[in-house]
């Protein structure tokens, strides 16, 4: 199936590894040129020549701060200038610590606002513009299955991320009109470092084997295992593509049935 993304420009935000990764690596394959960015530059360098040597792809890849509004500014102009423009930009932020809400400090709270709603922000402002000017334009936003279903000690999660999907359906109906197309992914329990540390740290508290606990974890979903970033990556590099063209404002969960309402 051709999803139109031959030369298309993509960046993608933290894909230094994770399910960001997974979906660069997916947008590589495609013959996108692609635009990677990570706080951790040996992490990212890695992955960029990675994603290089597997599919001979051009890769753009910079160290960035994604709560740095001038830095991103200046990534995505760099970007532009290099591939000519920005067609797809995929968001994505580290997620904040897991805590209790008496747990919580004032400035954790700032830090994820900053970290898992901002972001996309400076993003959405910097990249909209040059999707205008084509009358084409793909964002999608990383989250979590916690927009839908609050999860266990992930309050600043709970909280920030259900926000983000009032600026996705804000975006989609300011910016159809231009041909941009806004949406959301939500992943459940996917097997990533994140989701270790999680599991490692429930695991002390109730005195289990890691290993045993990041099993239970994948029993609550319908499929009754953890996901695959591959598995996430494929619902994004669908909804950038040209056969998700009439779908916007929408949250896609990519969660193996984990959420239990309708």
């Amino acid at each position: 199936m051709d999803l139109g993304l031959q030369e298309r420009t993509v960046i993608v935000a933290a894909s230094s590894e994770g399910i960001a990764f997974a979906a660069a690596d997916s947008f590589a394959a495609e013959g996108a040129r692609l635009a990677m960015c990570s706080r951790d530059g040996e992490k990212l360098s890695k992955a960029a020549n990675e994603i290089r040597d597997r599919h001979g792809a051009e890769v753009l890849a910079e160290p960035l701060d994604v709560t740095d509004a001038g830095a991103v500014r200046g990534f995505v102009d760099q970007v532009a200038e290099r591939f000519g423009g920005i067609d797809v930009c995929v968001t994505n932020a580290g997620g904040p610590p897991a805590k209790m809400f008496l747990e919580t400090t004032s400035e954790e709270w700032q830090r994820a606002v900053e970290l898992n709603l901002m972001s996309i922000v400076h993003f959405a402002r910097a990249v909209v513009p040059y999707m205008q000017r084509k009358s084409w334009g793909r964002i999608v936003t990383i989250t979590s299955v916690s927009v839908r279903q609050p999860l266990y000690d992930l309050v600043y999660s709970n909280t920030v991320r259900a926000g983000v999907l009032g600026l996705v359906k804000s975006l989609s109906n300011e910016f159809g009109k231009d041909g941009i197309t806004v949406n959301n992914v939500a992943p459940g329990y996917t097997a990533t470092e994140r989701l270790r540390e999680l599991a490692a740290k429930r695991a002390k508290e109730l005195g289990l084997l890691d290993t045993d606990y990041l099993e239970s974890m994948g029993t609550e979903a319908a499929l009754g295992r953890v996901g695959r970033p591959e598995e996430v990556a494929d619902a994004i590099v669908w909804l950038a593509s040209e056969r998700a063209s009439y779908i916007t404002g929408q949250t896609l969960l990519v969660d193996g049935g984990l959420y239990k309402g309708l």
